[in-house]
């Protein structure tokens, strides 16, 4: 699988994150091997279990478990990207997803708080509602409308090509396009709100360093495809547990309003909006997302 890049921009969270203690694992699922880290100490009270968005792997929330330092956190790398390999013989849909993600957690992490970001929300919500068992569910940045509707449908749909075009075209040119960085420093630009030039390097030098660590062109296509056929409004009924939902009021694939009316498809759930932030929450705003995280589960 891919190995360790390095991000060259200094993060903000650093700080935080370094005096928390870290320890990478790996544990057998489902006849392929999921890489995993352990953030936080072991006699926690309460541990977390951190489901990655699209193209991203585990790094991409450890700015919200630097504000976590009191949680044991697991956070692996979802099948395909970052440091697992694909499950073999699966189609990378949802069904696998959950299917990874249920056995995962009974593996390690039995009675975990569930918390999924982006396409990890689809994926932790259907997890949930198929019957993982957990006390609570958190989705940061919740799908919560199709993406094709969202106030950038025009851009889904390009990206819909792209992506076609990446598995179509012969593997070389293919996997090159799907990794071009001038075309991943776009998304980017689209999702980042943040004015800070210190954050926005720091943003953009994220995605520059694991935005294409996936394992090829055939698992980010089934990806992608899962991330825009499925939403979490599929899911929210079949939902007991109390959920928090943490929103951003300038999110560009699912409008505030949508997730107004996400929240109240559920049993139980509670809505927290965070202003002047778009899709990345859990690198603009981690502190804020993290104190809606301790109020939920204290």
């Amino acid at each position: 699988m891919t190995e360790n890049p390095q991000p060259s921009a200094p993060s903000p969270y650093a700080q935080q994150l370094a005096a928390i203690p870290v320890a990478r694992h790996e544990v057998s699922v489902l006849g392929g091997t999921t890489a995993y880290w352990v953030y936080g100490p072991d006699a926690a009270s309460t541990t977390i279990l951190m489901v990655h968005g699209f193209r991203g792997e585990h790094h991409g929330l450890e700015p919200v478990v630097a504000q976590l330092p009191h949680v044991r956190v697991i956070a692996p790398d979802l099948p395909g990207f970052g440091q697992t390999p694909p499950l073999p013989g699966r189609t990378h849909d949802l069904s696998a997803y959950v299917d990874w993600l249920t056995a995962f957690a009974a593996a390690v992490a039995p009675g975990a708080v569930v918390l999924g970001h982006s396409f990890g929300s689809i994926v932790a919500a259907s997890a949930v509602a198929a019957g993982l068992p957990t006390p609570r569910l958190i989705l940061v940045n919740p799908i919560g409308a199709p993406a094709l509707e969202g106030p950038r449908g025009i851009l889904t749909r390009l990206a819909v090509f792209y992506y076609w075009l990446g598995a179509k075209l012969p593997a070389p040119i293919g996997e090159a396009l799907l990794r071009n960085r001038l075309i991943v420093r776009a998304m980017s630009l689209a999702m980042v709100k943040t004015r800070d030039p210190a954050l926005r390097r720091f943003v953009h030098d994220q995605h520059d360093t694991y935005f294409s660590c996936f394992a090829d062109r055939d698992v980010l296509r089934d990806a992608f495809v899962t991330s825009v056929s499925h939403d979490v409004r599929e899911s929210a009924a079949g939902i007991a547990q109390p959920v928090l939902l943490i929103a951003a009021e300038r999110d560009d694939i699912t409008p505030i309003e949508k997730e107004r009316e996400l929240a109240t498809l559920f049993p139980d759930a509670t809505l927290v909006e965070i202003p002047a932030v778009g899709h990345l929450i859990h690198y603009e705003t981690p502190a804020v997302a993290a104190a809606a995280i301790r109020r939920f589960v204290d």
